[in-house]
């Protein structure tokens, strides 16, 4: 590469590291995270938009955030718009995470429905899996595979749902499994994989993943004994999560179960689920 070429590369560096977000750029992607997935973001987010996004105007090597809009907006990008939502969506989780609705589904749930003969739960924001796997460990302990159970894990960001199926995870992320699910659920990955643990064969057949945006179509999801909705909604504004919880309403069979983050509530927000304990819901009838 000559002098002025690699002058040439670093000035475009430069001048997109520099870009800044304008208030009416902002609210372009806002409107358009609004209106495609439910997500709001408020004025707060600038910044985090802002630095998330700068490695799109890199890779594009554009000037300004408008520019980018109009790719991602443009019919002839259409992968650009799945990108956008995963780097515009937050993923934390971890195994067994909100511990007290794991001793709700032992204790109570898991108890009362599994004479209906048959169990379907959903994890309708999965992220990376461990949720969905972590339901799947309880499952196998309290039930067994002799029983039919199965898990459906959702999510709306690709690169999570990719996570998921491979089901490889840092040895570290194992803290909060109990040690005897690690010794029968859970497998020590060598030589490539060392430092590494995945899931029993066993266990993943119980398990599928696919994407689904909540505030999309649900075409032939069915419906659900035990829904987990957690650490979501916090996301959406409030008519979004009228919404969406009717519809986790009639997503949910007779007598389920439908749980969502501890700090979150469906007070004035849907009055036909029951609750049950704090961020523990019911469909009565």
């Amino acid at each position: 590469m000559n002098n002025l070429a690699v002058h040439q590369t670093i000035a475009d560096h430069e001048t997109v590291q520099a870009a800044e977000i304008h208030d009416r750029e902002f609210r372009l992607f806002a409107e358009l995270m609004h209106s495609r997935v439910g997500v709001f973001l408020s004025p707060a987010k600038k910044d985090l938009v802002r630095g998330r996004l700068l490695k799109r105007l890199r890779h594009y090597r554009l000037a300004s955030f408008k520019e980018y809009f109009d790719i991602v907006t443009d019919k002839d990008f259409p992968q650009e718009m799945q990108i956008l939502v995963d780097l515009l969506t937050t993923n934390e989780t971890y195994f067994f995470r909100e511990e007290k609705h794991f001793d709700c589904l032992r204790e109570t749930v898991i108890p009362e429905l599994e004479r209906n003969g048959t169990l379907r739960i959903w994890s309708a924001a999965s992220s990376t899996g461990e949720e969905a796997y972590s339901l799947a460990m309880l499952l196998a302990d309290q039930i067994g595979y002799s029983r039919l159970w199965t898990i459906l894990g959702t999510d709306i960001n690709s690169h999570v749902l990719e996570c998921a199926q491979r089901a490889h995870y840092p040895v570290d992320a194992a803290k909060k499994i109990p040690r005897s699910y690690l010794q029968r659920y859970c497998l020590k990955g060598i030589g490539d994989y060392e430092g590494m643990l995945t899931m029993d064969e066993s266990l993943r057949k119980r398990v599928q993943f696919k994407p689904l945006n909540l505030n999309g179509p649900w075409s032939g999801i069915g419906q659900f004994d035990v829904i987990f909705l957690r650490n979501v909604m916090i996301y959406f504004d409030v008519p979004t999560k009228r919404k969406l919880v009717a519809r986790m309403y009639q997503a949910l069979k007779p007598g389920g179960y439908f749980f969502v983050g501890h700090s979150e509530s469906l007070h004035g927000i849907n009055e036909k689920l029951t609750m049950v304990q704090p961020s523990v819901y019911r469909r009565v009838c």
